[in-house]
């Protein structure tokens, strides 16, 4: 199959190639700073951004969201969306 953005180089607002499941932890951080998150169950989010000093609290995220945010960690503590997927 063809890819016509194959010469394109890779930016952060370019759509994501791979996507990878997010599990929660309070202090272990994400294996690679992603573009986005995808949250495929309803919850809060709590996640601190590649460049912050303090975490985050995302209320009500709806099923299906794309949370298009750096995020270098999301916490298990706050965090009651499941099924979600670091967008690279």
């Amino acid at each position: 199959m063809a890819d016509a953005f194959s010469n394109h180089a890779d930016h952060v607002i370019a759509p994501a190639t791979r996507a990878v499941a997010v599990v929660p932890h309070d202090a272990n951080a994400l294996s690679d700073i992603p573009k986005a998150l995808y949250v495929g169950t309803a919850g809060n989010v709590t996640m601190r951004g590649v460049n912050a000093s303090a975490d985050s609290v995302w209320k009500n995220v709806a099923a299906g969201s794309i949370l298009p945010f750096r995020a270098q960690y999301v916490r298990a503590t706050g965090t009651s969306a499941a099924d979600l997927l670091a967008l690279y």
